[in-house]
């Protein structure tokens, strides 16, 4: 990192919504060839900063400084002319589309002869710009055949073949896993190794003292602060985003554990799962721990009705001690339990429904009266199942799409208090979502259990497990590899569960 030179200078950038004051006089630093973390809550600032840095969005006050001269970029293709481009969080290929044509998207008259795309040159450029980046990817590959983790790599050999010296990668760790990390860290180095800046948005914050030089904390729409990775530590870092202690991350309420309600026995799928077997009971955080591709999700997919057991050897389920058979989602519902999905965006919201439909959807029917809907009973308990899961939201008509993806969680969470499962499956409820909100809604899954609803907590975060969980299984190759009390279970214990050691 040189760290001289400023090749980037934010400052005093204000910009406001309708009701909201997303950024207020704040300013922002790069020097050349370093890779800095920009950190904070969800609704703290940080796109907002970034869209107006690219002309996606258009400060109401400040300056922007690019080498030493003021600029002023009407859209994200001016910033790019000027050498500054994004990778957006949400992939943002052409599914249908081959790897080159997305990478050079746009820009196919560097290609173009006599109006003909010359072909064979432009798969030569984008072999080579695979090559460099290690990615064993055909250029003609179809987009939508490819990997999440491969397409987030397409979007940064896109960004380079931009020639840009100034990177921003918004979460792009956030769908990998641990390997295709590794690769994104190398790239990110070697990047920075040949005079590239990059700026690193991230939930995870033990990568950022990973891969990052500097880390600045946004919260509120407000500068805090920024600093060498090298001189803060984690309980530093966390205390600047959400201003409290990181022991109040993990707040546990002490309930009283009761006789066992769930027993699965033997549960096999064919494929993944073989003879899972284990026990849930009464007022307990179950927690499901594992590497991916471990199972952890396909157990619970299983148990729910998403997928079907092995007919003859598939295992039973025993609730309340009798036996069920769960043959879909619907069904698992009506006997008691319920499940917040792995995946958010695709099977836990409706993103162009409003927040209130989103809340009371499952259960309409409670609010009929004379055969039709009651529209002042469904707005009143749905706003009442909102405030106590404490939604951030301007209305409860506007779409729940343009929620944070915290609100969005604490939304799915108020579905189900209405609804008052027996047992809730939690598949991952925190995973890009920021530490603030992380801390809610641990406090909200513990006033889950002092309502006298047992949890099945599946994280990948093993502070997590650890942190709010009674017991603790650890998932390996499909099975149940081990099983621990929380109050004295270490990180090297689970571990070695995972690895089979």
């Amino acid at each position: 990192m040189n760290s001289e030179k400023l090749i980037l200078c934010m400052k005093d950038i204000s910009k406001r919504f309708p009701g909201v004051q997303a950024l207020d006089k704040v300013s922002f630093e790069l020097k050349q060839g370093e890779v800095h973390a920009l950190i904070g809550e969800n609704g703290s600032g940080k796109s907002t900063l970034m869209k107006t840095l690219i002309g996606l969005y258009h400060a109401d006050a400040g300056q922007i400084f690019l080498k030493g001269e003021e600029v002023f970029f009407r859209n994200p293709a001016d910033a790019l002319k000027h050498r500054i481009s994004m990778i957006h969080q949400e992939i943002c290929l052409v599914p249908t589309l081959s790897v080159a044509e997305n990478i050079w998207l746009g820009r196919e008259e560097k290609f173009t002869q006599g109006g003909i795309i010359n072909k064979k040159q432009r798969d030569k450029l984008t072999q080579n710009l695979l090559h460099e980046l290690n990615m064993d990817l055909d250029p003609n590959t179809i987009v939508k055949s490819i990997s999440v983790a491969n397409m987030q790599l397409v979007e940064i050999a896109r960004a380079i073949s931009c020639e840009a010296e100034i990177i921003i990668m918004d979460e792009p760790t956030s769908a990998l896993a641990e390997k295709e990390i590794e690769v994104l860290y190398k790239i990110v180095n070697k990047l920075k190794n040949s005079g590239v800046t990059i700026v690193f948005i991230s939930h995870k914050l033990e990568e950022i003292f990973n891969i990052c030089d500097r880390v600045t904390i946004l919260r509120d729409g407000k500068y805090i602060g920024t600093k060498l990775c090298s001189e803060i530590d984690l309980e530093h870092l966390v205390h600047m985003i959400v201003g409290y202690e990181l022991s109040e991350l993990f707040p546990k309420e002490q309930i009283e554990i009761g006789d066992v309600i769930l027993e699965v026995k033997g549960i096999s799928d064919g494929k993944v799962l073989n003879d899972v077997s284990f026990n849930l009971r009464k007022g307990e955080i179950l927690g499901v721990w594992g590497l991916m591709g471990a199972g952890r999700t396909e157990i619970m997919r299983t148990i729910f009705g998403i997928d079907k057991a092995k007919s003859k050897t598939g295992g039973t389920i025993l609730l309340h001690g009798k036996r069920v058979r769960i043959n879909s989602p619907s069904h698992a519902i009506k006997v008691g339990f319920g499940m917040v999905t792995e995946d958010r965006l695709h099977t836990g919201i409706f993103a162009n429904m409003s927040v209130l439909k989103n809340i009371t959807l499952c259960k309409l029917s409670s609010f009929m009266k004379f055969g039709l809907l009651s529209k002042k009973i469904e707005m009143e308990q749905g706003t009442n199942a909102a405030k106590n899961y404490n939604v951030k939201a301007g209305s409860m008509n506007q779409p729940i799409g343009s929620l944070s993806g915290g609100n969005q969680q604490k939304v799915i969470l108020a579905r189900w208090l209405m609804l008052k499962p027996d047992i809730l499956i939690l598949d991952e409820p925190t995973r890009g979502i920021d530490v603030g909100s992380k801390s809610e809604i641990h406090k909200q899954i513990g006033q889950l259990v002092k309502e006298g609803i047992s949890i099945i907590l599946v994280s990948s975060e093993m502070p997590e497990v650890l942190g709010i969980s009674d017991r603790i299984l650890v998932i390996r190759e499909g099975r149940v590899a081990a099983e621990y009390d929380t109050k004295i279970a270490t990180k090297e214990q689970l571990i070695k569960s995972a690895f089979g050691v």
